[in-house]
């Protein structure tokens, strides 16, 4: 069945790219092959045990045997749910392209293709499988924004393509020392958990994956791709790049920062709790900054994806769980943020703050978008009952024992939240209609669609937690294995 997560997107971006069919055909054919994938993960959900904590449906081939190279592949509660949000956020953003997507065969098939490059790198149970599926990812993407972006969509492209390969330059510099170091014979993950190495030379190791992966995140300072990016980039696009390409950076950091080095990582947590706290502050400042929409949210995704680091830093059961939970829901609430901002550009032509006024207007405006928009914020400003503060206020409570100075930071970087969407929220859909806005297209309700969706997932999911910590609250016990914890929590 995991097979199927890596090629059958694989093939299906083959056939799209060959097949004859017109554009609206090619988008139904490519949700069709998404809605099945959704199914699969349905059906692997259903056999999924989540009381073991250990690979499961695990598949091990010999590939190319002089490089110790092994096509494995496996699920656990890390990768579970992030396989997932990977599948339902392919269909968002599939369906949200619509039918007038230029070079629709060639921006379906790229589509697909990422999908595969994310599934493959989530489920890779081998060192250079994972290099590989990280890499691959990249090159879909930096075509879907160097083709189908804004005005200055080859610079954005060709940034996100350089800073991108650096951080798999760095992450498989820290993979090749390890086997090296360790003198194994294979790059398969099981076996190097009992690497038994000193933390010097976990430190050499782990310092270069940490930076390789800051930069996936991004983290401060490693982050000035991802506004350019998001800004540059359609809003399908910004919604998989926010939704569930940035997690390959934390989940790497799970699987084999913490996984891997867990030693060293004790060691150094200190110093990452405190950029993580850094880093939070700095996004959550820059959002307030900003007068283009997307920007204020893509410094949101920044602030937010920097509470994963602070709980994986604090290496407690309750802290690592509470890191799964937050990269579900920003996942969800980046999703629905990029999107709405998407439907106010695409009716009114701006995102700017300062251009756009009263779009909460119930006869001229967009009144269904700007309810969705206070809704995703109070979600992201996390609010009870809402996914946001299930997951964050679990990121805290795991955190604080550990931290307590970055967590109150982290908390304080929260509370801006608040402050610089209401800003938003206030100039964009509040206040008089401009006369320039008098004749705002009406979103009908096929388009809404994807909105409600996501809307429905954040609001279910903070009514219901116990549906996403179900499936990885036993993860915890496998990553945190080691003389360091040991020595922690004596």
């Amino acid at each position: 069945m995991l097979n199927a997560f890596i090629w059958l997107p694989i093939i299906g971006a083959i056939l799209i790219a060959y097949t004859p069919l017109e554009a609206k055909k090619v988008r139904g054919l490519a949700l069709t092959l998404a809605v099945v994938l959704l199914l699969l993960n349905i059906l692997l959900g259903w056999q999924f045990d989540p009381s073991n904590p250990q690979m499961q449906f695990t598949v091990n081939l010999p590939w190319i045997n002089f490089l110790g190279f092994n096509y494995a592949l496996g699920v656990d509660g890390l990768s579970f749910s992030l396989l997932f949000l990977n599948s339902i956020l392919t269909i968002i953003a599939l369906y949200a392209s619509g039918t007038e997507v230029n070079r629709p065969k060639f921006y379906y098939s790229l589509l697909l293709l990422l999908n595969a490059g994310v599934a493959g790198a989530f489920l890779a149970q081998d060192l250079l499988l994972f290099f590989l599926f990280y890499e691959l990812e990249i090159v879909p993407l930096y075509f879907l924004i160097a083709i189908w972006g804004g005005q200055r969509r080859g610079y954005a492209g060709m940034k996100f393509l350089l800073y991108t390969a650096i951080s798999g330059f760095l992450v498989l510099i820290s993979f090749l020392g390890l086997v090296w170091l360790t003198g194994a014979n294979n790059f398969a993950y099981n076996p190097l958990l009992s690497n038994n190495l000193d933390v010097k030379t976990q430190l050499l190791l782990l310092i270069p994956l940490l930076i390789g992966l800051a930069i996936k995140i991004p983290i401060f300072p490693f982050h000035t791709w991802l506004p350019d990016a998001h800004v540059e980039a359609s809003t399908p696009v910004s919604v998989l790049l926010a939704g569930i390409l940035l997690k390959l950076g934390t989940y790497g950091l799970l699987r084999f920062g913490v996984g891997l080095f867990l030693d060293a990582w004790v060691t150094l947590a200190p110093w990452l709790a405190t950029i993580a706290a850094i880093s939070a502050l700095y996004g959550a400042s820059c959002a307030i900054a900003q007068k283009d929409m997307k920007k204020v949210v893509a410094y949101s995704s920044i602030s937010h994806m920097a509470y994963i680091l602070l709980a994986a830093a604090a290496t407690t059961r309750l802290s690592i769980t509470a890191a799964i939970l937050q990269m579900i829901s920003h996942g969800l609430i980046s999703a629905l943020l990029f999107l709405l901002v998407g439907v106010v550009y695409k009716k009114t032509g701006s995102r700017d703050v300062d251009y756009l006024r009263g779009l909460l207007n119930p006869e001229r405006g967009l009144p269904i978008t700007g309810m969705l928009m206070i809704l995703a914020a109070m979600a992201s400003a996390g609010i009870p009952g809402m996914v946001g503060f299930i997951a964050e206020f679990l990121v805290f409570r795991g955190s604080f024992p550990i931290f307590p100075i970055q967590t109150l930071l982290c908390l304080v970087a929260s509370g801006l939240t608040a402050v610089y969407f209401l800003l938003m929220i206030n100039r964009v859909f509040f206040g008089r209609l401009t006369p320039e806005l008098s004749r705002i297209p009406r979103s009908t309700w096929p388009e809404r669609f994807p909105e409600i969706a996501l809307a429905l997932f954040i609001i279910v999911l903070g009514l219901q937690p116990s549906w996403m910590i179900h499936w990885s609250e036993n993860q915890a016990s496998v990553l945190l294995t080691g003389t360091a914890i040991s020595q922690r929590q004596s």
